[in-house]
């Protein structure tokens, strides 16, 4: 019996292994052997001239502003340097991912900036067409161009000195705009991911689950997630490519990254934005890497000094620090792997089959047991002498175990995984969470399988004997079926098909993969 069980089980767990080996995509990201070498440790811009004024030389005036849009309007603020000659060099600032408040975004950067005599203008984030399942950056280039405009009307700037300061998801934006725009005086990319959004998101997962020590099992959830439509449709954006307006990008560009930055891929990023500009004939690309800084330019949530110091006396000097040696100065990265096209699952790359499995197979476990409760019911209100069903002896509890288990572990790998990015994005290590909860969430799909093994053994036994009593010359014994009644035989196959659904989609994800 235990033999039997165990070989079984065994069989259930290879079968399971090889389905989610051939139900999706594998990961194998490409290691980085070549690294950019930075000519110095030194992110000073050479070549500054004497009209290069330092951060801090003035103080700053701030004024709230109305940037007037199509359909809409959003606040701004303009921060000028007082007592400063006109004609000063302005900058739009364009924001990163996610909500962002004039008054609380840039406000460390923008008020250096200033101080050093460079007008800026931070406008807030227009959030009436962007929300997480629907971006267009081609539009956002178009709202901000609107505040591009509104700069160059200032007094105190020199209409033919306004540029562009990108971060993270605005580097997609400013590309387009300065397409758009040829009057765009320079442009500053900060922690710029370069690739379609849909790569980077694998990257910087890939890259934060590394840190974090995940098992190895784990990253093949990354394509099967990154590379899936996600539930409910949107999510375009996802695949832009903003290659084709960085070859197009005819302006001096100052590129900037942190080493300490696990989202961005900082090396390929650089190196693909000085190729794309010089396939142009741009070869007006300056860029720096800040040691030990963040995806903000940040060690513990201070920005590193060097950077507003680099930053203002780049765009001060141009057009003689376009071209100021270095081409790349600062501190080593150490890019791991490249971002390249993340996989498309094969049967799973809807996300709305991937959900709609999981609520079918959980329906399912309920509607057996609720059918059998209302027939039962039903049963004794009209006082039919004949019972709602039964199991056959030796089902019940190994069917029990099934259901639970399938629920059990669907539950505790969602919460392994919220987990796990809870420490990924915080950038911590807990090997009780990490490869505890892993090992844990495994062995409940074992345990679980053993369950299914018990059951299917047990239907084999009832089958054979129900042959052999048919079969018997004598015509006599008792066939013994596997369930009696509608409620019964509704729990039976109900609970067999739902939690196969799980358990299908549990290997999918990986929990019971064998090295396949």
């Amino acid at each position: 019996m235990i033999f039997r069980t165990a070989a079984t089980s065994a069989a259930l767990a290879i079968g399971l292994a090889l389905v989610g080996a051939v139900t999706g995509p594998q990961w194998d990201p490409v290691p980085v052997t070549d690294h950019l070498e930075p000519s110095t440790p030194d992110t000073t811009i050479g070549g500054q001239g004497p009209d290069v004024q330092p951060v801090g030389t003035y103080a700053v005036q701030e004024t709230p502003v109305v940037v007037q849009l199509d359909g809409t309007s959003v606040d701004g603020i303009v921060r000028e340097p007082l007592d400063a000659p006109e004609g000063l060099p302005g900058v739009v600032f364009l924001h990163g991912a996610g909500t962002g408040s004039a008054d609380e975004a840039f406000v460390d950067v923008a008020t250096d900036l200033a101080s050093a005599g460079v007008v800026t203008l931070v406008p807030s984030k227009r959030l009436d067409t962007y929300t997480t399942r629907h971006r267009d950056y081609v539009d956002m280039a178009d709202d901000y161009e609107r505040s591009v405009d509104l700069l160059r009307a200032r007094p105190s700037v020199d209409p033919e000195r306004v540029g562009l300061y990108a971060e993270s998801e605005g580097t997609w934006v400013a590309p387009v705009l300065a397409d758009q725009d040829q009057d765009v005086s320079f442009v500053v990319l900060v922690s710029a991911p370069v690739v379609p959004p849909r790569q980077q998101a694998g990257f910087a997962v890939d890259s934060y689950l590394r840190n974090t020590g995940v098992p190895q099992g784990v990253f093949r959830a990354i394509p099967r997630a990154v590379g899936m439509e996600m539930p409910g449709g949107g999510f375009e954006y996802a695949d832009f490519d903003v290659t084709p307006y960085l070859a197009r990008l005819s302006v001096p560009t100052l590129v900037a990254y942190g080493t300490a930055d696990p989202s961005m891929p900082v090396e390929q990023g650089a190196l693909r934005i000085i190729a794309d500009a010089g396939a142009n004939g741009n070869h007006d690309v300056t860029v720096r890497f800040y040691e030990g800084a963040n995806h903000g330019i940040k060690i513990d949530d201070v920005m590193v000094p060097e950077f507003p110091r680099d930053v203002s006396a780049w765009v001060q000097g141009l057009p003689g620090t376009a071209s100021a040696p270095p081409t790349v100065a600062g501190g080593q990265p150490n890019q791991l792997y490249l971002a390249s096209a993340v996989p498309n699952p094969r049967w799973y790359g809807n996300g709305d089959i991937v959900i709609g499995f999981v609520i079918v197979g959980g329906v399912l476990l309920v509607v057996g047991p609720l059918v059998w409760l209302v027939t039962g019911v039903v049963r004794r209100v009209r006082r039919t002498p004949h019972p709602a069903g039964r199991l056959a002896p030796g089902l019940r509890w190994p069917l029990v175990g099934l259901a639970v288990g399938s629920v059990a572990t669907m539950a505790g790998l969602v919460v392994y995984l919220v987990a796990v990015a809870r420490l990924a994005l915080d950038y911590k290590t807990d090997s009780w969470v990490v490869q505890g909860g892993w090992i844990a969430v495994r062995l409940l799909g074992l345990a679980t399988v053993v369950a299914a093994a018990f059951i299917i053994n047990r239907l084999s036994d009832l089958r054979q004997a129900r042959k052999a009593v048919l079969a018997s010359p004598e015509g006599g014994g008792v066939v013994v079926r596997p369930a009696t009644g509608v409620g019964a035989r509704t729990t039976l196959w109900a609970t067999v098909v739902g939690s196969t659904i799980l358990l299908v989609t549990l290997a999918y994800w990986g929990v019971y993969q064998l090295g396949i």
